[in-house]
């Protein structure tokens, strides 16, 4: 399993337009057969900062979710909206439900 945390610094007005195509690729992704779970998570002190959640059955389960028509398509979309680029941290389990 492999747990991957995305954070997102988004521009402020461009959050509305950020959570529709964010929610829109989660849906999308969790339909993948490599996906466990997608989350979008809003930081309550500062609603324009984001963390997705995405967890994977394998290693190279990234890798095809990046090769996927949605992901491109959100890629493209929320570029432009970010504050900051995007950063992202890898974690595997240690005790999981």
């Amino acid at each position: 399993m492999l747990i991957i945390h995305v954070f997102v610094h988004v521009k402020p007005d461009a959050v509305d337009a950020f959570i529709a195509a964010t929610v829109a690729n989660a849906r999308a992704s969790i339909q993948e057969p490599g996906v466990e779970r997608f989350d979008v998570i809003r930081q309550h002190d500062d609603p324009a900062r984001f963390l997705l959640v995405e967890v994977y059955r394998s290693a190279d389960d990234p890798a095809r979710h990046k090769e996927t028509a949605h992901y491109a398509t959100w890629r493209d979309a929320v570029e432009p909206m970010m504050a900051e680029p995007r950063r992202s941290v890898k974690y595997g389990a240690v005790f999981w439900t």
